[in-house]
């Protein structure tokens, strides 16, 4: 693989960037995984989703955190993300989404749809929803077969649908490709830009929970570079803002699958607060990745004072990563593809793409 020296010179100048960003940590990104109840039984679950399962957290325990990061924040450069589980599960959240509202900050959530109607669209809307993060996970079957639910497409394309119809509304389509989908790619690409649909986001099934021992998920090296093709190609036509997600050091693919350079934000710029009251990163670094609770612990002060293996990654220069010429901009990839307990590194991606030829 054989990156141009503009290109280099580019990451150098993103390198510096990342660093300035380490050393201020600026929390501006904030999650909070507000229930572990779902309505669906995806394949491929990485979270610890159930239909029953432990409480939701109540509302007035996360808005008293809010509280707390009131004096250290700028509303007008952080985001609330409320994710689960399945968000629509609780019924309050609109009221939630109006607490968030009234102390000044703006807030998303992340859904399947499934339970989206279009007077529950409105009421989130009207309790200041300014995001929203869809799944489609392919066609119709293949969606509804990863999803466990036969109305599953039904309900996410209409709730693109509707997001797609609000003025001045950040939205965007999430496809997390497998063997059964990656076929698809295209006739989804086709359908999104047929219906005006603005925002794509690819991704590929990083090997954890539900999804570490299935096949499906296990794309071919081969399989893996078709995804970045596809999306570089789909960048190339200008019909539709694509982008890999933030996962993976790429190599001679970046600034071609996505905007920017990668840069793991977990414990940099992103922080969360699971169901039970963990502080973490994003809502799938759990395990030794936990920084405190928010039961016994005050968020600024662990945002502050801790997250040192997240913002050093020293600790990660192991193994083929100790002698790898992409160090430098890599620091060990994303932390959610090394294990809470050993660190080892599930994949590296140059390697993949490498090995399939790139």
């Amino acid at each position: 693989m054989n990156i141009s020296l503009k290109k280099r010179l580019a990451l150098e100048f993103y390198r510096l960037y990342r660093h300035n960003e380490i050393k201020m940590h600026p929390l501006t990104y904030f999650f909070w995984e507000c229930t572990l109840r779902c309505n669906l039984n995806c394949l491929h679950c990485g979270s610890d989703c159930m239909k029953d399962a432990i409480p939701d957290m109540p509302r007035e325990d996360f808005m008293k955190v809010l509280d707390s990061l009131a004096p250290h924040i700028d509303p007008k450069n952080f985001i609330v993300v409320i994710t689960g589980g399945e968000p629509l599960m609780r019924k309050d959240l609109e009221e939630c989404g109006k607490e968030i509202k009234k102390r000044g900050y703006a807030w998303g959530m992340v859904t399947n749809g499934l339970a989206m109607t279009p007077s529950r669209f409105t009421g989130l809307l009207n309790a200041g929803l300014k995001s929203l993060t869809i799944s489609l996970d392919g066609l119709e079957h293949s969606h509804n077969h990863f999803r466990g639910d036969k109305h599953s497409f039904e309900h996410a394309w209409k709730t693109i649908r509707m997001a797609s119809q609000v003025k001045n509304f950040t939205y965007d389509a999430m496809t997390c490709v497998n063997k059964e989908n990656l076929a698809e790619l295209p006739e989804i690409r086709d359908m999104l830009i047929k219906n005006g649909i603005k925002r794509w986001r690819i991704a590929t099934v990083f090997p954890k929970g539900r999804a570490k021992e299935n096949p499906l998920f296990q794309l071919t090296n081969s399989e893996f570079k078709q995804v970045f093709d596809f999306i570089r190609e789909t960048k190339q036509l200008k019909k539709i803002s694509v982008n890999y997600g933030c996962e993976g050091f790429l190599g001679s693919y970046e600034k071609n699958v996505r905007n920017y350079p990668f840069f793991c934000r977990a414990g940099v710029n992103i922080s969360s607060v699971l169901c039970d009251g963990s502080i973490s990163a994003c809502p799938s670094l759990r395990g030794d990745y936990i920084q405190g609770n928010i039961y016994k612990d005050d968020l600024w002060d662990v945002w502050q004072n801790r997250y040192q293996v997240m913002r050093d990654r020293r600790w990660a220069k192991i193994d083929e990563c100790k002698s790898c010429k992409y160090w430098r901009y890599c620091e060990g990839s994303s932390l959610h593809l090394r294990d809470e307990k050993t660190k080892e590194l599930a994949y590296c991606h140059v390697k993949r793409l490498e090995d399939a030829g790139a």
